[in-house]
């Protein structure tokens, strides 16, 4: 990966975007864009749209990822200055005990750390329970409720405190990777696309929409809005290469053997069949996954917004999903970049995506 890119992906990453308070990581990805858009556009929510060959008159295409990561919030503040959250996404409550975390308040960053009782003043380990959210609690370092609400409010997001590190060769760590690496390759497309603008036939928007992570919201809105004649997504999938996971259950799936695509429900045949075509002619290698009702991801909002759009779900393996060392392999990303150009480049004026029936 060019050095460009890796420290855009790393400044992305460690910006705080919990969902519902995603505006700092919106901007950086904003001003990353800027130089390959024609145009860029926020919403009242905070949906942000780069537009590439806008006004050709093309089919409009749709590049989409969300730009929320979970994450929790204040909810109450004890006497003696501990605060208890509410989650913000699918927070693991057993992992989050004992991590240092950032609290985002209007004066700024307050640090904290997540308590955890010492085994020493426990029952034998075989008799502790999983912990549930409302178990939580955080430590700031004060000794009242007053003290404690000179710094932070009820409502203020927190974010745990980890950051984006290279582990070996190609693998990276990080506790946002889902979904910041969707809109990291996202503006990566548009970069690619940018000195090839006359050769589209299409007209490109590039989303980074908001919180997926509590109820794939922001994609409802944008797509709505933008009613565009077909729509990739990307998002992170599941990687099941590594000790105690099924692949009967979840599929094969593995870090470093490319991007995984979908099959079935909301993804279209004729897009996927596009893409597959695409990537064989770009050597691009691809994996696959089936699914059953849903994708969980805002592909299944997207693909029936105003009577249906077109779509199709592109997913990067992640090992160790919603914790706080989520593991991709950056040739797998930029892998998926490369594939949403190709796709862009393909196709044709006037062109529909249809099933054949």
């Amino acid at each position: 990966m060019r050095e460009a890119s890796l420290k855009f992906l790393e400044n992305l990453t460690n910006t705080p975007s919990p969902s519902g308070h995603e505006a700092k990581g919106q901007r950086v990805w904003m001003d990353y864009v800027q130089p390959f858009a024609d145009e860029i556009e926020s919403d009242a929510y905070g949906n942000v749209v780069a537009w590439l060959n806008k006004g050709c008159g093309g089919p409009r295409l749709m590049f989409a990822a969300h730009a929320d990561e979970i994450g929790m919030v204040v909810n109450y503040i004890d006497a003696d200055g501990f605060v208890y959250v509410r989650r913000l996404g699918g927070v693991d409550a057993a992992i989050t005990k004992a991590q240092r975390i950032h609290l985002h308040s209007s004066k700024g960053v307050v640090k904290g750390v997540v308590g955890n009782v010492a085994p020493h003043l426990t029952k034998l380990e075989g008799d502790r329970k999983v912990p549930k959210i409302e178990d939580l609690f955080i430590d700031i370092g004060v000794s009242s409720r007053k003290e404690a609400e000179k710094l932070i409010r009820i409502g203020d997001p927190i974010t745990l405190a980890d950051q984006f590190e290279l582990l070996r060769g190609d693998l990276a760590v990080a506790r946002a990777f889902d979904n910041r690496i969707g809109t990291f390759a996202v503006a990566e497309t548009l970069r690619l696309l940018a000195p090839k603008a006359k050769q589209l036939k299409v007209e490109i928007c590039g989303v980074s929409n908001i919180m997926e992570e509590v109820g794939l919201l922001g994609a409802r809105q944008i797509a709505y809005a933008l009613k565009p004649d077909v729509a990739l997504v990307i998002d992170v999938t599941h990687a099941t290469d590594y000790p105690t996971v099924s692949k009967i259950q979840h599929g094969d799936i593995k870090l470093g053997q490319g991007p995984a695509i979908t099959h079935g429900g909301c993804n279209h045949p004729e897009v996927v069949r596009r893409l597959e075509k695409v990537a064989e002619s770009a050597k691009i290698p691809l994996q696959h996954e089936a699914m059953s009702a849903t994708s969980g991801t805002d592909t299944d909002v997207i693909f029936w917004t105003r009577g249906g759009i077109p779509s199709a779900l592109i997913s990067l393996p992640n090992r160790y999903m919603h914790s706080p060392v989520e593991m991709v392999n950056l040739k797998d990303l930029q892998q998926i970049s490369e594939l949403m150009c190709a796709f862009a480049l393909s196709v044709k004026t006037g062109e529909q995506f249809k099933v054949k029936i």
